[in-house]
């Protein structure tokens, strides 16, 4: 049950993202800077114009009641439903809020660990073949004898309902991210598979409630898909497919991407070709591959550095140094997250320990102690 300053919380940071011209990036910035979205709606607006981006007629919609009697409407469906709101620093995924693009809120029905020790995204083509049935089936039975494993994957036909439905006979959790609003599943034939999803898992979405399944909501959902994973896996895929927009949208957020090869003459392998080929992503043919991949098979038992041991180091190099102890290793998602750097400041930190001989990079985008 919520409390009365939940609820208000949750309904302003509701009308925030209802505010005409207020994307997540102004709005993160208002957060930061009133410490809350119950604060911002509390502000007067010659406050809120200090903000870069917020003009006066983008002030006003403060002050808008459609935007208000939207925003509570919602909140209305939220309650009745026992859907779960995430925002920034409440139950948000640590991976996405990584992302600069990543939504101000998401709305959840479920109970997997959306911040589980190991996220991977399965992804690929609506019409894929028995080969990619197979890989896709062999892939989340090899994932299953992992722990803490989540599997997240878009709802669609094909390879990604393949690897829900995988996943719900193995009991392996499993969640999928819609590219509409959570009063309705499309397609519409996957409700069950969604009923069992919330059960083993969830379904996650960035859309109100009466969102329809348009086009151009499924890129966007993609974002979600590939931020929130440690590693993005396409089975099969077209070059022009969904698959491929996720995997590059992986890359770009410094993840790692594995596909699986097929044969040169299938259409429906030519972007998983075309991935391995232009290096965007590592070849995999087996699920022990993919967890080699990610470093996921190494003892966990850490080892413990003495910190007295490391002297003359930049500030920079420290930070990352003493994340490191007494760890056996921590990925560049989280050493960009406790540290505070900038991605291309930590990247020339890290190279230049490396360069030291302190550190060594490991598969995945890990670090350790040398």
């Amino acid at each position: 049950m919520l409390t009365k300053e939940e609820q208000d919380e949750i309904y302003y940071q509701l009308a925030l993202s209802f505010v005409p011209g207020v994307g997540s990036k102004t709005g993160r910035a208002l957060l930061e800077r009133f410490g809350s979205a119950t604060q911002v709606f509390k502000s007067p607006l010659k406050e809120l114009k200090t903000i870069e981006g917020i003009t006066e007629i983008r002030a006003k919609g403060f002050k808008d009641e459609a935007v208000m009697d939207k925003a509570g409407k919602e909140l209305e469906f939220i309650l009745k439903n026992d859907i779960k709101v995430l925002y920034t620093d409440h139950n948000y995924p640590k991976r996405l809020a990584n992302c600069s693009d990543a939504p101000l809120l998401l709305f959840y029905k479920g109970n997997a660990d959306l911040d589980a020790a190991k996220i991977v995204a399965i992804v690929g083509t609506r019409k894929n073949t028995d080969y990619g049935h197979r890989l896709c089936e062999d892939l989340v039975e090899g994932l299953g004898a992992l722990e803490d494993v989540l599997v997240v994957s878009g709802l669609a036909l094909g390879i990604d309902a393949i690897a829900h439905k995988k996943c719900v006979q193995q009991g392996v959790a499993t969640v999928g991210v819609l590219g509409h609003g959570l009063d309705r599943i499309y397609p519409f034939t996957h409700a069950p598979l969604a009923e069992q999803m919330v059960v083993h898992g969830g379904v996650l979405t960035e859309f109100t409630h009466e969102t329809l399944p348009d086009r151009n909501n499924f890129p966007m959902r993609n974002r979600i898909v590939a931020g929130m994973s440690d590693v993005t896996v396409v089975v099969e895929s077209h070059v022009t497919g969904g698959a491929l927009i996720t995997a590059r949208l992986a890359s770009g957020y410094n993840r790692e991407v594995a596909a699986f090869p097929g044969r040169v003459t299938d259409t429906r392998s030519e972007g998983c070709n075309q991935l391995i080929r232009t290096n965007l992503a590592a070849m995999i043919t087996k699920p022990e591959e993919l967890i080699e991949l990610m470093n996921w098979n190494k003892d966990p038992r850490p080892k413990v550095i003495q910190k007295q041991l490391f002297i003359n180091l930049l500030p920079d190099e420290q930070k990352i140094i003493d994340l490191l102890m007494n760890r056996d290793s921590i990925h560049a998602d989280e050493l960009y997250h406790h540290t505070g750097l900038a991605n291309s400041q930590l990247a020339a930190t890290l190279l230049q320990l490396e360069m030291q001989g302190l550190i060594k990079t490991l598969p995945g985008k890990y670090y350790r102690m040398n």
